[in-house]
């Protein structure tokens, strides 16, 4: 298959706007105590290099379930082994998506296909697509999904495109999949930055990607069931049909989280006004639907660029949100995916191809 490099590449991009107000980092407590953070690098560096399933990945979306279990969600997946020397094997498998199951300090890693010949735990039917996951909850009876197609059009490196949304429902306990259901799809909006389900609706915030330029959208249906009719924010409203979706903010990332916080909704997200910056932002406003404003820089992305902590022109850093199940009080768990423009990069050192986390302490 494509190397998921070249194809997550477009998904990259932060401007340096004027900070309104700062939050700071926490990675220990006034005490010294391990952060959230700190734990979970920890425990996903020692599964990672021991050889027995995921390697590394992006997207990182988490839902917490049922019977004490962490479900992480991932994109492009390396599997395999990890060499002393902290490479990968030029031959390492990579789907297209994996969950890891996390309890306590143990993690299992879930994918399709054979542990000989691993496969994606959902892929089309169609020829030459394959599906990247986004935003989950759970609800109606099941964890849902929502997966993004893409498909390739021709042999060149950027030769492929988005080509639909899918929601995949998987039962709770098994983590196998109970039925596929495709979602609106009509407006050029991939809706699955965000599933939050709260009050009497869950709401889907989704980008318009145009490249340089990404628009967020908001979309919500009554109830937790996403297979029910939805409704689409039109800046002042809501209609039924998708194409009165309006552009609600410009510079959102691909991947971005809108949760509740205190008695406002709290956005994180890079702002992709300017491509490969290394700040990731935070916004707060009255409504799911926004306006978003009082802009704060969360945290500074070290490892992006030939300033970089790699000192690597071609690592670059996106997809940043929030993990809301993992907050506590105004302390928010926030994870970004750092990657390589050059695919022997993420061979040769396994953690430019790795999510970041970072506990921020947000100022009320």
């Amino acid at each position: 298959m494509d190397h998921p490099v070249a194809r997550r590449t477009l998904l990259a991009g932060l401007a340096a706007a004027p900070v309104a107000a700062l939050a700071i980092p926490g990675q220990a407590n006034a005490t010294g105590a391990t952060s959230t953070a700190e734990r979970l690098t920890e425990a996903f560096t020692a599964y990672g290099n021991s050889g027995r399933g995921w390697t590394g990945a992006d997207s990182t979306y988490s839902v917490r379930l049922p019977g004490d279990r962490q479900l992480w969600l991932f994109s492009d997946t390396f599997l395999g082994t990890v060499d002393p020397d902290g490479s990968r094997p030029a031959d390492s498998p990579i789907v297209n998506n994996t969950f890891v199951v996390q309890r306590g300090r143990t993690m299992t890693t879930i994918h399709g296909g054979t542990a000989a010949e691993p496969a994606a735990i959902l892929s089309p039917d169609q020829a030459d697509s394959w599906y990247w996951l986004g935003g989950a909850y759970l609800g109606a009876g099941a964890l849902n999904v929502m997966f993004l197609r893409f498909e390739r059009f021709g042999p060149g490196m950027w030769d492929w495109a988005w080509k639909e949304n899918v929601l995949a429902r998987f039962d709770v306990a098994t983590l196998t999949v109970k039925s596929l259901h495709p979602m609106p799809s009509g407006a050029n909006v991939q809706w699955a930055s965000w599933l939050q389900r709260i009050g009497g609706h869950t709401y889907v915030h989704g980008v318009e990607d145009l490249g340089l330029t990404k628009h967020m959208h908001v979309a919500r249906v009554a109830g937790d069931d996403l297979r029910r009719p939805w409704q689409y924010f039109t800046g002042d409203g809501w209609s039924t049909s998708e194409q009165d979706s309006a552009r609600v903010m410009a510079g959102v990332g691909n991947e971005y989280s809108v949760t509740p916080w205190r008695d406002r909704w709290l956005l994180v997200t890079q702002d992709t006004n300017t491509l490969f910056s290394n700040e990731i932002v935070g916004y707060t406003a009255p409504t799911p639907t926004g306006p978003f404003g009082d802009r704060r820089l969360l945290h500074t992305m070290p490892e992006s660029g030939l300033f970089g902590s790699y000192g690597d022109p071609d690592v670059i850093t996106y997809n940043a949100h929030e993990h809301p199940e993992l907050r506590r009080d105004d302390k928010v768990v926030i994870t970004y995916n750092v990657n390589s423009l050059t695919f022997t990069d993420v061979l040769e050192d396994v953690t430019k191809y790795r999510p970041r986390f970072v506990e921020v302490q947000l100022a009320p």
